[in-house]
Formats: structure tokens, C-alpha cells, sequence
């Protein structure tokens, strides 16, 4: 699973908001605020968390231990 620093490193390397974040994976842009506000695992539902990493991956991110890179073209 992914941690809220993850969320937040992935978001400023796509240049997206918390509400672009929020309508690309379908989770409530507060929920999303509260998963960032902690740097280790949000305590969240799976399914949302996986719906969020999900999406940043569609974005183009790649999430590698302990932190997020641009996925290669």
C-alpha cells in the first residue's frame, strides 16, 4: 500500500491538485486531504487506497520503496 507522502510526492511530480486526484480515482477530496496529512499509511479503505495508487499510476508514476519517480516513456 501506498503511504501519505507517496500521495503527495506523486501529485507534485504530475502537477495535479487534491481534486484533480480526487475525480481521477473517485475518492472524496477530504478523504484524500486526510490520507496526505500522515507521512506512513493513511488509515483508509483498501479499496480507496488502491483506487488513489491506481490512478497516479495512470497518471505515470511509478512508486518504488520508500518513494515515487516518473514512470519511463
Amino acid at each position: 500500500m501506498i503511504t501519505g507522502a507517496q500521495m503527495r510526492a506523486a501529485r507534485a511530480l504530475l502537477n495535479w491538485s487534491g481534486r484533480d486526484l480526487a475525480e481521477r480515482c473517485g475518492v472524496s477530496y477530504p478523504a484524500i486531504q486526510r490520507a496526505e496529512r500522515v507521512d506512513d499509511m493513511p488509515n483508509m479503505q483498501a479499496k480507496n487506497l488502491q483506487a488513489i495508487q491506481a490512478a497516479l499510476i495512470a497518471g505515470g508514476v511509478e512508486f518504488i520503496p520508500n518513494g515515487v519517480r516518473l514512470s519511463e516513456p
